[in-house]
């Protein structure tokens, strides 16, 4: 086997790979650009090399930088990783071509794979199942449209060479099939160089299995077996798990004879998945799922498939590209439950919006990397691509970690998931941590029916803490934040509501979102403490730990147990219950101030890059209309209109770099 390995990716992924190849004696080297000079994966790697600017198109996608950087180090072996060069062929080809050794499969398999249009047409050819749709090479939209019109909507709009959900979209009228066109075409350009795209029918309850298979170069294939990963947003995975809810014996024989005829179709080698979409409409069954799509690479979710069968997937990629053969089938067995979950910095609450910044806290210590099992076979595990105090670039994918359990039943892994979930603390940046716990107890995904629908459709109850949850969180930043006062202050600046002759109360306002919302802590008639939020009141029994940076508060809020911890932190104190994370601090009317001047200013979210701009100054604007498309962490969004109003200025052009909070439009009131 090789002796040193350099690894083309970033953050992660490169630390994943890193883990295994220290593990084996493998000398590792991380290429970096600007924006992650100070990441982690740097940081651990035994030697890095700069390798250009921010952009990815400068930096992680320059095969020639990345193979010079293995030159300079002595570097023997390229693994991939995922995304970026990953899938791409004539990378794959230079990087054997200087004698070094590929991590992945034969540039010809990726080729084929690659192309979605042209897999779906192989894949037909060799009786693997497919999904109706238009894979032709006339790229017109009219000719496009037409064939849309032809399957029947919904359909899907896919970039041929795309994959982690860009360059997607899904229509459900033929008067909306330009505009997602030439959004999927603009987005799947981006992100992969190439615009074509294919069109097929939208499967209207689907579920997303996917079989991991694996070949070498003595012609052995090997599978193993499924993933579910039917909880996704704009068509991204949120959360994986094998093996997949429901399956049957004689449906994971049909699924994975069929991934290997695709693999053995074209000469595969190293680790791949074959895609499937599958009817989620009933009970799995044989004649009920159709092929999607090949990944070339290694997947996100690998972990879960190791956790159920005890293998490193690293470990065989690093092996069946040294020549050695794979395990025989019968050596595989399934056992457990696993489950991953992708912790990315954004804001479901806002559209996803992604977050940036350092990281003053990041402690998700109930998680610990390839724990042993508990007394309970109960295991947990953190993938990271950071560590407290880095910072995370707008640049790159919203992904910074990733939350994985294993058990002996999928409850028993689902519990420990959502627990430890519950318990992590992130600040200041935001982060899907609630979200991600409330799916796991969402009650069509306990049941083993949600589908690919299933986030989106449901994403208000998912993301947004209810009036009790925020109640809770209020009583217990109010209790923490008392108990942070500190001993032998003066007695007038403590805000304990004394009064002569009278019981003591506490009044606290709090931020919540845009929202002013105000507490009172004091006793009731017979002397037991109470809080008064609004129109309501609770019961409380609260207990105090203090702590290095806080304190830990627990109890019970109308007999219901509840559990946090406040915070010191450098920008004031902050609570952090249930994966969520609320400053304890007032309203600055400073800024309702500003908002009087300024209440018509359309800003940028974050920082990004914009791609279009749909008005101009003059033009007048319906509230909810289209302004500007912005393109952050690799996923575009669109800034709308507020209000109804006149556009007054237009501070944004197509290809401009943004800061967050930079102003793109001004709005002024419609004459009367």
């Amino acid at each position: 086997m090789f002796s040193s390995l350099l690894i083309a990716n970033r953050g992660e992924i490169s630390r994943r790979i890193m883990r295994t190849a220290r593990r084996l004696g493998i000398g590792t080297v991380a290429v970096y650009s600007d924006a992650d000079a100070g990441s982690a994966f740097v940081r651990e790697a035994d030697e890095a090399v700069h390798i250009g600017p921010a952009p990815s198109a400068e930096s992680y996608l320059r095969g020639d930088r990345i193979i010079a950087a293995a030159r300079e180090s002595g570097a023997e072996a390229i693994h991939p990783g995922y995304g970026f060069l990953s899938e791409n062929a004539a990378f794959a080809e230079a990087v054997a071509k200087a004698g070094l050794t590929w991590i992945g499969p034969p540039p010809e398999a990726i080729r084929a794979m690659g192309l979605k249009d042209a897999a779906k047409a192989l894949m037909e050819k060799h009786g693997v199942p497919v999904t109706p749709g238009y894979h032709g090479e006339d790229q017109s939209p009219k000719t496009l449209k037409a064939a849309a019109k032809k399957i029947g909507y919904p359909v899907l709009i896919k970039a041929i060479a795309g994959g982690g959900g860009r360059g997607m979209r899904k229509v459900d009228a033929d008067a909306d099939f330009e505009a997602a066109l030439a959004s999927a075409q603009r987005e799947a350009k981006a992100s992969f160089g190439d615009d074509r795209v294919l069109v097929e029918k939208f499967v209207q309850s689907p579920r997303h299995i996917e079989v991991q298979v694996f070949g070498d170069s003595h012609g052995n294939y090997i599978h193993l077996f499924e993933r579910d990963c039917s909880l996704q947003r704009r068509r991204q995975k949120v959360i994986e798990e094998a093996p997949a809810p429901g399956m049957t014996a004689e449906v994971r024989r049909a699924m994975t004879d069929a991934a290997l005829m695709a693999a053995k179709a074209v000469g595969y080698r190293n680790a791949g998945t074959i895609e499937f979409i599958v009817d989620g409409s009933g009970p799995l069954r044989p004649d009920g799922f159709w092929f999607m799509e090949m990944n070339t690479r290694l997947q996100v979710e690998h972990p879960v498939t190791e956790l159920i069968t005890g293998l490193d997937l690293v470990e065989l990629q690093f092996r069946v590209a040294s020549g050695e053969k794979l395990p025989a089938q019968s050596q595989i067995a399934l056992t457990g439950h696993a489950v991953e979950a992708r912790l990315c910095a954004e804001d479901p609450a806002r559209g996803f919006l992604p977050s940036s910044g350092r990281l003053e806290r990041f402690d998700l210590s109930a998680f610990a990397d390839e724990a042993d099992d508990d007394d309970h076979g109960i295991s947990l595990r953190l993938d990271s691509a950071v560590d407290e105090g880095d910072e995370i670039p707008a640049t790159y994918d919203s992904m910074i970690a990733k939350a994985i359990a294993h058990g002996p039943t999928r409850n028993d892994a689902l519990d420990a998931l959502g627990d430890a979930l519950r318990e992590a603390e992130v600040w200041p940046v935001t982060t899907n941590l609630a979200l991600l716990a409330n799916l796991l107890d969402h009650d069509d995904f306990r049941a083993g029916v949600a589908t690919t629908n299933t986030v989106e459709a449901d994403l208000a109850e998912l993301a947004e803490p209810t009036d009790a949850e925020l109640a809770d969180m209020m009583i217990l930043g109010a209790t923490g934040l008392a108990a942070l006062q500190p001993d032998g202050a003066d007695p007038w600046s403590i805000s304990d509501g004394f009064r002569v002759n009278a019981a003591p109360r506490t009044m606290r306002t709090f931020m919540v979102g845009d929202i002013a919302k105000s507490i009172r802590m004091s006793p009731d008639i017979a002397g037991d403490p109470r809080a008064y939020i609004g129109e309501d009141s609770f019961d409380v029994d609260m207990d105090i730990v203090p702590t290095e940076s806080g304190v830990l508060v627990f109890g019970a809020v109308d007999g219901s147990d509840v559990f946090g911890a406040v915070r010191a932190l450098s920008d004031g104190p902050v609570l952090f219950a249930n994966g969520r994370a609320l400053a304890l601090r007032g309203p600055d009317y400073t800024h309702a101030i500003e908002a009087l001047a300024g209440g018509d200013d359309v800003r940028a979210p974050m920082p990004g890059k914009v791609l279009e701009v749909k008005i101009t100054a003059g033009q007048n604007v319906m509230r909810g209309d289209a302004l500007v498309v912005l393109e952050a962490m690799k996923m575009e969004h669109t800034l709308t209109a507020p209000r109804d109003g006149k556009i007054s200025e237009v501070s944004a052009s197509a290809g401009m770099q943004t800061t967050d909070g930079a102003i793109l439009v001004r709005l002024e009131a419609l004459p009367e």
